[in-house]
């Protein structure tokens, strides 16, 4: 049967910013249904009632567990030091689990829910969705084609101006909070699917307006190529930052790509004075010369069309979960180069 005209039942932990803001908007926007969700807020409660009539509520994961005919995956969009316990629960229960960024808060703990996954035979993904980012996508279109030669440098900043910080647990908990494991995990898995594994660390990680670290600065060396050239990945993430830079520059030795917007905000500090023509995303720039750049196809919501082949008709994993513990393995070493102030092996 063709996926696309079945219907994933997806169920939710947790309906705030990530649960309702982003993964129940995208199941809409890929044409699936939220049929039940873990949500103890009374306003969070409503909110789901109401954005999915029918829909199964719950006050706690062994409620949900013991709803098993109600849906066909659910996804961990709880508080990240919860992940590693609602993920292990629900791969032992054998319910195929999305799991939010980051999978666990280390390395080691990332490993375990994989491998408790794998011995109980039970479908595990994490949700990086920014793999289907059309920036990304539309960067790695400009890679194929040798536009920017060879590639010696990687700049990707999540940079925002945020000066009266969010009362939240991601500003607040210093077990699981913080734009290390709230914007790193997107960030490093994105330079290492471009540009392969991390062998180096060095790390930045300071606070200007919150317990946890709003300010994170990440250089990352790539493993050299069959011909010995190694990429050099620079990432930013700030929350302080009244002057966002470029949202992505690469730069090789033919030409550089550029990105100076993000998800249609623009930056205050364009590199041009024009915006790019319709249908296109960034530039391919050679000093003073410039051309934009064909967006290429893709969005966010083409990871639950992925889920849904996954889930239904046994397709490929979207995002294998061993990549995210590598990611992890990156972020403690982030940690450790950080309070140690020296380059870190990974």
């Amino acid at each position: 049967m063709d996926t696309a005209a079945r219907t994933l039942r997806v169920g939710i932990v947790g309906y705030g910013g990530a649960g309702r803001g982003i993964h129940a908007r995208l199941v809409r926007e890929a044409g699936h249904v939220v049929t039940a969700v873990v949500v103890r807020s009374p306003e969070r409660r409503a909110s789901a009632q109401e954005d999915w009539p029918g829909v199964h509520l719950h006050d706690d994961l062994e409620s949900l567990l013991a709803d098993r005919d109600a849906y066909d995956v659910v996804v961990v969009a709880s508080p990240s030091a919860l992940h590693a316990d609602h993920a292990t629960a629900l791969a032992r229960a054998g319910v195929p689990v999305v799991v939010d960024k980051p999978l666990a808060l280390g390395a080691v703990a990332s490993a375990a829910v994989v491998a408790t996954a794998e011995e109980a035979g039970t479908p595990l993904t994490v949700f990086q969705n920014r793999r289907w980012d059309p920036e990304q996508l539309t960067l790695r279109s400009v890679l194929d084609r040798g536009e920017l030669g060879r590639v010696h440098t990687f700049e990707r900043r999540w940079e925002r101006w945020r000066p009266v910080p969010q009362q939240r647990w991601k500003e607040n908990d210093l077990v699981g909070g913080g734009l290390l494991l709230d914007l790193g995990p997107h960030l490093v898995d994105s330079a290492t699917q471009l540009f392969g594994r991390v062998t180096g660390v060095w790390a930045e990680l300071r606070s200007h307006t919150t317990p946890t670290e709003d300010d994170v600065f990440l250089v990352l060396h790539h493993e050299p190529d069959g011909d010995g050239n190694a990429v050099v990945s620079r990432l930013w993430a700030g929350s302080v930052v009244g002057a966002p830079g470029p949202r992505t520059r690469v730069l090789g030795t033919a030409g550089a790509y550029v990105v100076t917007t993000f998800e249609n905000d623009a930056s205050p500090f364009e590199v041009f004075d024009d915006a790019a023509p319709d249908g296109t995303l960034g530039w391919v720039t050679r000093g003073r010369e410039r051309e934009p750049v064909a967006q290429a196809p893709g969005g966010h919501a083409d990871f639950y069309r992925a889920v849904a082949a996954w889930v239904l008709d046994g397709g490929p994993v979207p995002v294998d979960p061993r990549d995210a513990v590598r990611t992890a393995e990156v972020l403690d070493a982030a940690r450790r180069s950080a309070r140690d102030g020296c380059l870190v092996a990974v």
